[in-house]
């Protein structure tokens, strides 16, 4: 009922956002004469701020034409290689002379589009052949394609690397090291010869009992129940996913919102501020991060659910009791695939040690094919996109892939 309330009150809403998005350009327009006069700047000003609040936010385009490489600008063709129907596998295509040691990032599935990772996947393009997984928006995929739970994320993510085997290294960020760390220990115990060849895990929950952050208090203080009664609806009629139960986008982005009110306060009183001063720059710049910020994704609520249980209510991964199918995940089963776990000092998302924690699962990888990074002064975000992550973190992810990839009689 919530979301039918919900989808209700944006219909009402559209033809007042429309409004206000023509005023916007009427006065932002260069053909406008008395666009710099103080009312007229205010006017748009508030229309804007309006119009940004109150719009439906689309999944962005990755806008990755060309990347970098040794200095000259190589062209970058973007194709869905695996079409699944909670997932697309995309390849971003280089000329073949600057491909790389080949890279699978693993989104997260958590209420963003892949879309977020734009920034990592821009920055390790230049020295890598890169795949990337694109998951699919819940209420676009019709209830005659079935449920996804979290098993079948981990089945996705196997079937991917070992289409895309040999030589492959797996990178996951944030909420996916836990299902990637499961189907390489999968593979490992089924002495699949399509093991990758390092696996890099960035600021995720794979012992959320660690250093708890507010993330992990709330699915700690609340029943599976009422996660089940509270954060799953139908989706409404409007949309091929008509009826399939999800977790909703909007509530997920209330909650990220809710996480740091005050934050996100100033963000939009400095981009009005911003906009009434001509400060062109900075207000392009807020709008490119909410543009991307606010474009949220249904998750299939079997997935959700799972996840919930699995990762932060029952622990079952660290406290070696989660079973796939009948196969008992066992970290320990790990022995060719190099690990670097990934940290930021300030991540308020995943707490200071539950990344870390692979480690010690991974207990058959050699010590000198681990490594683990605290990133100093770095946040959540800022793991994965930026200046930090471009500067100070992934020269060590690029080292480290490099150092580590197996040699044919390591394989066999």
């Amino acid at each position: 009922m919530l979301y039918a309330l919900h989808e209700l009150q944006r219909s009402l809403l559209s033809p007042i956002v429309t409004a206000a998005n023509v005023l916007k350009e009427t006065t932002h327009s260069p053909f406008n004469p008395l666009r710099d006069l103080p009312f007229v700047r205010a006017v748009g000003a508030n229309s804007e701020l309006f119009t940004r609040v109150m719009q439906r936010y689309h999944k962005p385009s990755w806008d990755i034409e060309t990347v970098e490489v040794e200095g000259k600008a190589v062209a970058v063709h973007e194709e869905i290689v695996i079409d699944k129907p909670f997932c697309k596998l995309i390849h971003f295509r280089k000329d073949a002379k600057f491909k790389g040691p080949k890279l699978l990032i693993v989104a997260p599935l958590s209420g963003h589009f892949a879309t977020l990772l734009r920034d990592t996947v821009r920055t390790t393009l230049a020295e890598h052949d890169v795949w990337v997984t694109d998951w699919v928006d819940a209420k676009m995929v019709p209830l005659s394609d079935g449920q996804f739970c979290l098993d079948d994320y981990v089945d996705y993510i196997k079937e991917f690397i070992c289409s895309l085997a040999p030589n492959l290294n797996v990178m996951s960020v944030c909420q996916p090291t836990v299902p990637v760390l499961a189907a390489i220990s999968l593979l490992a115990s089924e002495r699949n010869p399509h093991v990758p060849d390092a696996m890099i895990m960035m600021g995720g929950p794979i012992d959320a009992r660690l250093s708890p952050t507010a993330v992990n208090q709330f699915a700690d203080e609340h029943s599976h129940q009422w996660f089940t009664n509270q954060m799953i609806m139908r989706v409404p009629q409007n949309y091929p996913g008509f009826s399939r139960m999800v977790y909703p986008g909007f509530m997920q982005h209330a909650s990220f919102m809710a996480m740091n009110p005050d934050r996100h306060l100033n963000a939009h009183w400095e981009f009005y501020k911003h906009l009434m001063q001509g400060d062109q720059d900075s207000a392009e710049a807020h709008r490119q991060f909410y543009d991307e910020y606010n474009a949220v994704l249904d998750m299939p609520a079997e997935y959700y659910l799972d996840t919930v249980r699995i990762v932060f209510q029952d622990f079952l991964l660290p406290k070696g009791l989660w079973d796939i199918r009948e196969a008992r995940v066992d970290p320990s089963a790990i022995k060719k695939t190099a690990l670097f776990t990934i940290e930021g000092e300030l991540d308020d998302i995943s707490g200071n040690g539950q990344t870390e924690a692979a480690q010690a699962l991974c207990s058959g990888i050699p010590k000198t094919r681990r490594q683990h990074l605290l990133a100093r002064g770095v946040g959540h975000y800022g793991i994965f996109s930026g200046r930090k992550f471009r500067t100070m973190i992934y020269p060590q992810i690029s080292k480290f892939v490099h150092q580590h990839v197996r040699t044919k009689k390591l394989a066999s």
